[in-house]
């Protein structure tokens, strides 16, 4: 979902070659995480690229909130831990 929303985006507008980099590295980084963990993944991608809310999600995997929230965290920590982002980072929504 993250490439498919790369090649969208950057049809109609060129993105700047350091947040290319940085969704690009974020892509493989999802695709790592698909394997250890393939739902907390899903979350990612749905919330993140997708736009939905945690209702919508949780809909959408057949998991209740509270599991979404939990795969949310999870998933959002390992990707700040595998990229480098620190405690802050722009899946901090």
């Amino acid at each position: 979902m993250a490439e498919r929303w790369l090649q969208r985006y950057s049809k109609n507008r060129p993105l700047p070659g350091r947040l290319k980099e940085s969704l690009l590295d974020l892509h493989h980084a999802l695709d790592e995480l698909s394997v250890l963990d393939s739902r907390a993944a899903r979350v990612i991608e749905l919330r993140y690229f997708g736009g939905l809310t945690e209702k919508e999600a949780a809909e959408v995997l057949g998991i209740s909130i509270a599991t979404l929230k939990r795969d949310w965290e999870a998933g959002r920590a390992w990707l700040v831990d595998r990229l480098g982002w620190g405690q802050r980072s722009t899946l901090d929504k």
